[in-house]
């Protein structure tokens, strides 16, 4: 049966294969022959591209604001992740329990995923940080702790970790929901063995719920990652006129060497270089992707 159906299934699957070809899998193979060229501009054709081998990578390993790019997004990666899900985490588990309410909270903490980043980005800037009339220059006077509520929140130091905690707090919706897919996947019978042998709260979140959840957390970390590596509009929006060292990242220097976008003019196009950045961002998502289903590697848990 299956083999009578075959032409029929090839008819349908055609279209989608063949967008995915042209729209991911033949710029994702032109972006990494181009690495390993020296090509200045990305409409140049590729009579104009001069074969370099490894010297693009070799260049951004040792350009200083490429490191400090990577770095940026670690810190993102690492101090971002670890509070968006552990934030995502919380709310997920008390979300899907019999609160009262529960649907309206859950649209409160998704809605800054509706609101786009620039949107975002610019009511933080603007109505948050602003040290005159922001919202923490208001709570902290409020307080009486008139030292702190003239801090300026976007000055060199403390941007990095403004941005961060902007972007932080509009990413907590979305992992929440993928949380809360997989603890209502999970059996109410195990919560309810777990009651009548006694556990508390804490005791079932963390012997059947985290337990049970290993495939949503990789899912999770993995989509954490993809983010972080394409992290760019918060950097242009905290960082507007040219790049800094506290904002920047690998996708905003990338964009820098392909268009030349700085007002500073600093920046000599450089679109193989750009095309490498790319090829590391992938190959980083690859490993983080691997790495979390080698050290995550069941799904199933003894309850």
């Amino acid at each position: 049966m299956l083999k009578s159906n075959k032409p029929v299934i090839l008819i349908f699957l055609a279209p989608a294969v063949l967008c995915y070809a042209l729209v991911f899998l033949y710029p994702t193979l032109r972006t990494t022959v181009m690495s390993f060229f020296a090509v200045e501009s990305v409409s140049d054709p590729v009579s104009k591209w001069a074969f370099n081998g490894l010297a693009n990578y070799k260049k951004l390993f040792t350009t200083p604001i490429f490191i400090q790019s990577l770095k940026n997004i670690g810190r993102i990666w690492f101090f971002g992740g670890l509070l968006v899900m552990f934030l995502a985490l919380l709310f997920a588990a008390a979300l899907t329990g019999n609160l009262k309410g529960t649907k309206f909270f859950r649209s409160v903490i998704y809605l800054p995923n509706v609101v786009s980043a620039v949107a975002m980005g610019t009511m933080w800037i603007n109505y948050v940080y602003n040290y005159e009339y922001g919202l923490l220059h208001t709570v902290f006077s409020a307080l009486g702790l008139t030292g702190i509520s003239g801090t300026l929140w976007t000055a060199p130091g403390l941007l990095f970790w403004s941005m961060l905690t902007a972007y932080s707090f509009g990413m907590v919706g979305y992992h929440m929901l993928i949380f809360i897919s997989g603890i209502e996947q999970i059996p109410r019978d195990y919560y309810e063995a777990a009651l009548l042998e006694g556990a508390g709260v804490v005791q079932r979140f963390f012997h059947v719920t985290v337990p049970n959840m290993r495939g949503v957390i990789r899912t999770n970390i993995v989509m954490w990652t993809v983010f972080t590596v394409g992290f760019f509009v918060w950097g242009q929006l905290f960082s507007p006129v040219n790049l800094s060292n506290d904002t920047v990242a690998p996708m905003n220097y990338m964009y820098e060497l392909v268009f030349g976008a700085s007002s500073a003019a600093t920046t000599v196009r450089d679109t193989g270089s750009g095309a490498a950045i790319g090829v590391i961002m992938m190959l980083i998502v690859i490993a983080v992707f691997f790495a979390t289903n080698f050290i995550v590697r069941n799904d199933d848990a003894e309850v």
